[in-house]
């Protein structure tokens, strides 16, 4: 297996400890177990748990950062194009490994500096969403109430059925067209 795999397999493990464990069950020996790996090997990758932690929050955001951008990019109605990206993205397109995000809650309890990647490319995303040829406090609404949405499913306390999600997608989408 090539490093970059190991890597991402290192990432995985960590992530499913904090989404089925909690973030206090986030050890270097517990990653090393899950990963199937030494202590040693995990230690070749990343030399802390913060390093881990701050791997895991920049995963996230590279990841979800080149998802939008490809999607705005080939989107060929300019007006909304990042809006609808955005919206595209997080509900259509999730992380193919969702507890993955379940490194933003470990970076906020380790150590908040470890969210800086996802609040860098938060900060690019409202920038192209608020000049998005939208009124900006409109695609401002759209981009949060995607927030809402995503971040009520990662806590796991959304009580919005998937029927009314996809209503809610299909209105933000429309807005997105006005």
């Amino acid at each position: 297996m090539d490093s970059k795999n190991r890597k991402f397999d290192i990432l995985d493990a960590a992530s499913r400890i904090v989404a089925e464990k909690g973030i206090f069950s986030l050890t270097l020996e517990a990653v090393a177990k899950e990963a199937g790996i030494s202590k040693g090997g995990l230690l070749y990758h990343y030399q802390s748990k913060e390093e881990l932690v701050e791997k895991m929050v920049e995963h996230l955001a590279v990841t979800y950062q080149s998802k939008i951008a490809a999607k705005a990019e080939a989107d060929f109605e300019e007006k909304g194009k990042w809006s609808r990206a955005y919206l595209d993205v997080t509900f259509k397109q999730p992380y193919r490994k969702t507890d993955m995000h379940a490194g933003l809650l470990a970076a906020k309890a380790i150590n908040p500096l470890l969210l800086n990647p996802i609040h860098e490319v938060y900060a690019e995303w409202q920038h192209e969403i608020e000049n998005d040829g939208l009124d900006p406090i409109q695609a401002t609404i759209i981009r949060l109430a995607t927030d809402g949405i995503w971040l009520a499913d990662l806590f796991g306390i959304n009580p919005i059925d998937q029927g009314s999600k996809d209503l809610i997608y299909e209105t933000l989408r429309r807005w997105t067209k006005e």
